[in-house]
């Protein structure tokens, strides 16, 4: 069955820097889209950042210009690299897999989430 794990969060200071990792397994990770989400207490989910199969990406406004998502197809794994991270930026963190962007949050596969705390 797909798996999708999450790991690289934790507790980090305004400014400082966090690189989250997502490893998949049970699906042809090369002709998946990947997304990034996220949800903070209280509030809805949001979409962080997608990356298509053919590597074409999309970003939250809130994140551009400090978050990148990269993927690895030889290590089924995709990546977040977030920069000047703010309190707002405070969430569990979630990779998402589907066979196109459009379906991620519908029909896609889900991690478990990992926390990311910035502390001000």
């Amino acid at each position: 069955q797909v798996q999708l794990v999450e790991s690289g969060g934790g507790l980090v200071q305004a400014g400082g820097s966090l690189r989250l990792s997502c490893v998949a397994s049970g699906l042809t990770f090369g002709s998946y889209a990947m997304g990034w989400y996220r949800q903070a207490p209280g509030k809805e989910r949001e979409l962080v950042a997608t990356m298509s199969s053919g590597a074409v990406t999309s970003y939250a406004d809130s994140v551009k210009g400090r978050f990148t998502i990269s993927r690895d197809n030889f290590k089924n794994t995709v990546y977040l690299k977030m920069n000047s991270l703010k309190p707002e930026d405070t969430a569990v963190y979630y990779c998402a897999a589907a066979r196109s962007i459009a379906t991620l949050e519908g029909g896609g596969y889900w991690g478990q989430g990992t926390q990311v705390t910035v502390s001000s």
